[in-house]
């Protein structure tokens, strides 16, 4: 779930405390090139304001023409947009772009205050709408689980569905943290030098002094999870990246340059890593930007991270050190 679409929550949850009626709108479905996908989230306060989108097009203009005309529902209500070439083009949809929305009027709001009390504590939770009654409840949910609905009940989830691990506490693990916090991961820092404690004050991201590997064991890293490993010290970062590459996480990055990351290599091998599981190691982490800064260097990290995760092929990637001896 992305969090912009928390965000917008957050503003029909204060629109409704300062006495405005709200509507919420959901994408349910899309066909063809639709801009937004299913779960992307806008509100509508009665005196015309908008946060959110589900088009970004001309949409956004027609249901605002409809809450001035007193036209939108006062119970959950599916419509659709951009059902023949025509209308597409008439909403600023893509070519065949077809949207199928949900409107609900925003009555109980008690719901809503939960969730995002839940969501702040980094739990992930399930909003189960039931259409017929308009009733909401909510739930725990695993990590991947994704929007669904059957033409009877909405099932939407929320909270970090990705997570992040970085080991080390230096000026370019907290350069990606705050990038990582904006591409939806929830970020676990992990550093056990007493040095670096002080200078962690990232705000939404936890931080734990265990030893990396111990951290790494506990979390039990699932397919929805990655670790970057910047402390530059072998004696923290290799007994985590062992731990990780063994797992099913899906991105495992250490820096260094293409030398240490051959040695780094060899040092894992005698960790009674198989071949496959090295070679799952992205190293030299990020992709090749020519970054220099630690901002630059966190852009870098934070582009293959979206990459990997997106299922793209890295083609801006630093060669890798030379392949290990037999």
């Amino acid at each position: 779930m992305d969090s912009l679409d928390l965000d917008v929550l957050r503003q029909a949850l204060d629109w409704h405390r300062a006495g405005l009626g709200v509507w919420l709108v959901t994408v349910i479905e899309t066909w063809g090139s639709a801009p937004r996908p299913p779960g992307a989230l806008l509100c509508l306060a009665r005196d015309g304001r908008v946060a959110g989108s589900v088009s970004g097009g001309c949409v956004e203009d027609d249901l605002i023409a409809r809450l001035r005309d007193g036209a939108l529902p006062d119970r959950p209500t599916l419509v659709s947009y951009g059902v023949t070439r025509d209308e597409a083009a008439r909403f600023g949809l893509p070519c065949g772009g077809t949207l199928r929305l949900l409107q609900e009027p925003l009555a109980d709001t008690g719901w809503l205050a939960e969730l995002l009390d839940r969501t702040a504590r980094h739990e992930l939770v399930e909003r189960r709408l039931d259409l017929a009654s308009g009733v909401t409840r909510l739930a725990g949910r695993e990590r991947g689980s994704g929007f669904a609905f059957d033409g009877r009940e909405l099932r939407q989830p929320f909270g970090p569905g990705w997570r992040l691990v970085i080991i080390g506490a230096g000026q370019l693990s907290q350069a990606l943290a705050r990038m990582a916090l904006t591409l939806d991961f929830e970020v676990i820092c992990c550093d056990p030098r007493e040095e670096y404690l002080v200078g962690w004050t990232l705000p939404g991201t936890r931080f734990s002094r265990d030893m990396p590997d111990d951290l790494v064991l506990a979390l039990g890293l699932d397919a929805h999870s990655a670790l970057v490993a910047l402390t530059h010290d072998p004696k923290l970062d290799d007994l985590a990246l062992m731990e990780a590459l063994r797992s099913p996480a899906f991105y495992v990055g250490a820096l260094g340059s293409r030398l240490n990351t051959r040695r780094r290599k060899e040092r894992l091998a005698l960790f009674d890593l198989d071949a496959a599981q090295i070679a799952r190691l992205h190293g030299p982490v990020g992709l090749d930007l020519g970054a220099l800064t630690p901002a630059e260097i966190a852009v870098s990290i934070a582009a293959e991270l979206v990459a990997v995760r997106r299922g793209v092929a890295l083609r801006q990637k630093k060669p890798d050190s030379a392949p290990l001896a037999a």
